[in-house]
């Protein structure tokens, strides 16, 4: 007895589901996989990071955009939902999907433990294919912990990692600075002995 074989769908099919469904979805090679809700953290911490960069921004022409944001890659045709994602100048609009973008500069995920060897691993090999990517920040929702990792002139990627409520990380492509107390405020974490049994 054999298994059926995976519906491979289009981006046309996507792009229609994603019109009228009731959830986000990513698409990668015919594949469309569901994207879950956040917990309170994660909502807050993205909303607390978002305002922090938006403000910042102001009159730079510079923008930030929400995880309603659609990026789509035309390297290798992943389409997916960052939380929040820096765009400076005119907005480059995908030729085959009008309402995704290509060319942001910053994007930055809030991980969670269902996606976070994802948005390590495999997503940050994808993202690391648009040109225009500068940096890449992620986002821990457990502690507070952001790793910035930077776009060097040969290609490269460098890491910093910021830890503790007194540090602040310094989003060099734009010109921000985030404050962790910023990002984390309102947040609480688990007792540490709880956050490691999950």
């Amino acid at each position: 007895m054999s298994a059926l074989p995976k519906h491979h769908y289009s981006l046309a099919e996507y792009l229609k589901r994603e019109e009228t469904a009731d959830y986000k979805s990513q698409f990668y090679r015919g594949e469309i996989f569901a994207m879950t809700g956040g917990t309170p953290n994660h909502n807050r911490i993205t909303v607390n990071s978002l305002i922090s960069i938006g403000n910042q921004l102001d009159g730079t022409g510079c923008r930030p955009c929400n995880s309603d944001q659609r990026i789509r890659i035309p390297a290798n045709g992943l389409l997916t939902y960052p939380d929040i994602s820096v765009v400076c100048g005119e907005l480059e609009l995908d030729d085959q999907d009008p309402n995704a973008i290509n060319n942001p500069l910053v994007i930055v995920e809030v991980l969670s433990k269902s996606t976070e060897s994802y948005d390590r691993g495999r997503k940050f090999d994808l993202y690391r294919e648009l040109p225009s990517l500068r940096e890449y920040l992620l986002i821990s929702q457990e502690t507070p912990h952001i790793e910035r990792f930077v776009r060097q002139d040969d290609g490269t990627w460098n890491l910093a990692v910021f830890k503790g409520m007194d540090a602040e990380v310094e989003l060099q492509s734009v010109n921000v600075k985030l404050a962790l107390a910023t990002v984390y405020n309102h947040v609480t974490f688990a007792p540490e002995d709880e956050a490691d049994d999950v």
